[in-house]
C-alpha cells in the first residue's frame, strides 16, 4: 500500500504557502482618504496605512475635473507653489509659436493636480537610505511599465533645445546637482488608448498629433542638510519635528499633456516614538489647460466620446486601463505612492 504521508506533507506545505501569500497581501499598505493629511495628528497614524488627499473636492478645484488653476494655487497656497514647482519662482511658461510664418507668443495656462500623503515607517529616519532612490535599478522596480535611461546635463531638453528654454532652471542647469540622477523615461500607453489615439489623429485636420507614448525627463536628488534647513519643509508638512531627509523628483520636460511634475518626500522622526519615521509625500502634476478644453471634436464622434482628455486623465473613461499612467492620474498616483511606501518600509 502506498503511503499518503509525502502527499499529505505536500498539501500541508502548499497550504502554508497560500497562507503566507495571503499574509503578505494583508500586510500591503492600504489608502485612507482624508480632507488634508497635514491636519491629521501623527498620533492617529496607523501602521500599513497611507493617509491620502488629492483635494479634488476643495473649493479651489474645478468641479468637473478636480484640478486647480495654477494661478489660484499660487495665490492661495504660496508655500506649496514655492516648494512643489520646478523651482521657487516658476510661472506659467510663455511659449513662442509660428502661425503662417508670423511669430507669436502665448502663455501656457496650467491646471494642477495636487496630492498629499502621509504614512508611518517602523524604523528611525537614519535607517532609511533615500540615496538608493537615485539608482536606476531601484526606480525600475517601482513601475516596471516605465523604462528609464540615464541622461547627461547636455541631453536635458531645456538645455539642448531652444524651443524648451522656458523650462530652464534659473539658478543652475538641470542634472548638474550633487547626489542626483537624471533620467529620460518612456511609457507606451496601454489598453485601448493607442487605438483611440490613432483614430483621433486621423480625424484631426492639421495641428499637433497625439503621441501613443509619454516621454519625460526627471531629475532625482537627495537634499543636503543646509538646503533642508533653509527651505521650510517642516512648515509644509505641518509637523513640529526636525526634517531628517528629503527626496525630490522633478519632471522638467514632458512630450505632451503636462508641463511639469514633482514628487517630494519629507522624512521626520515620529513625535510619539523616535524609533519610527513619519513620511509625508507631496505630488504635483501641471496639466496644460488647453488639453482639458479639447472636448467638442471628441463628443461629435460616437466611438471617441469616452476619449475626452479630461475624462481620460482623471480615470473616468472606458479607455482607462492598467495600474500606471493609462489608468488615469488618481489611480497612477495612488499606486506610485503605495509602491514607494512599501519600499521605504522594507
Amino acid at each position: 500500500m502506498t503511503s499518503t504521508k509525502p502527499f499529505g506533507r505536500m498539501l500541508a506545505a502548499f497550504a502554508a504557502l497560500l497562507a503566507s501569500a495571503g499574509a503578505l497581501r494583508a500586510q500591503e499598505f492600504k489608502i485612507d482618504e482624508v480632507p488634508s493629511v497635514t491636519s491629521v495628528a501623527p498620533a492617529r497614524l496607523k501602521t500599513k496605512t497611507i493617509l491620502f488627499s488629492d483635494h479634488r473636492d476643495d473649493k479651489l478645484a474645478d468641479p468637473g475635473t478636480g484640478l486647480i488653476r495654477f494661478e489660484d494655487w499660487a495665490r492661495e497656497r504660496p508655500l506649496q507653489k514655492q516648494l512643489l514647482s520646478p523651482f521657487p519662482d516658476y510661472v506659467e511658461p510663455v511659449i513662442r509659436v509660428s502661425v503662417h510664418g508670423i511669430a507669436k507668443s502665448y502663455t501656457e495656462k496650467l491646471h494642477m493636480y495636487v496630492v498629499e500623503a502621509r504614512f508611518l515607517i517602523g524604523k528611525a529616519p537614519g535607517a532609511i537610505d533615500l540615496g538608493r532612490y537615485t539608482q536606476l535599478d531601484v526606480l525600475e522596480k517601482i513601475d516596471p511599465s516605465i523604462k528609464h535611461r540615464r541622461i547627461t546635463v547636455d541631453q536635458a531638453a531645456p538645455q539642448a533645445d531652444p524651443q524648451y528654454a522656458y523650462s530652464r532652471h534659473p539658478g543652475r542647469r538641470w542634472c548638474e546637482a550633487e547626489r542626483s540622477l537624471c533620467i529620460e523615461s518612456r511609457y507606451p500607453l496601454e489598453g485601448k488608448l493607442p487605438v483611440g489615439i490613432r483614430l483621433a489623429n486621423k480625424l484631426e485636420e492639421g495641428g499637433k498629433k497625439i503621441s501613443e507614448f509619454m516621454e519625460f525627463q526627471t531629475e532625482i536628488r537627495t537634499l543636503a542638510q543646509d538646503e533642508i534647513e533653509r527651505s521650510g519643509f517642516a512648515r509644509l508638512t505641518g509637523l513640529d519635528a526636525p526634517v531628517a531627509g528629503v527626496l525630490e523628483q522633478t519632471i522638467f520636460h514632458v512630450n505632451q499633456v503636462m508641463q511639469f511634475g514633482k514628487l517630494l518626500t519629507v522624512l521626520q522622526p515620529s513625535p510619539a516614538d523616535a524609533g519610527k519615521t513619519v513620511a509625508t509625500m507631496f505630488m504635483t502634476l501641471a496639466v496644460e489647460t488647453d488639453v482639458l478644453e479639447r472636448k467638442k471634436e471628441f463628443e461629435n464622434v460616437p466611438v471617441l466620446r469616452n476619449l475626452i482628455p479630461a475624462q481620460v486623465l482623471m480615470g473616468k473613461s472606458s479607455f482607462n486601463s492598467g495600474n500606471s499612467i493609462s489608468a488615469g492620474l488618481p489611480d497612477y498616483v495612488r499606486n506610485r505612492i503605495r509602491a514607494l511606501a512599501e519600499q521605504f518600509d522594507r
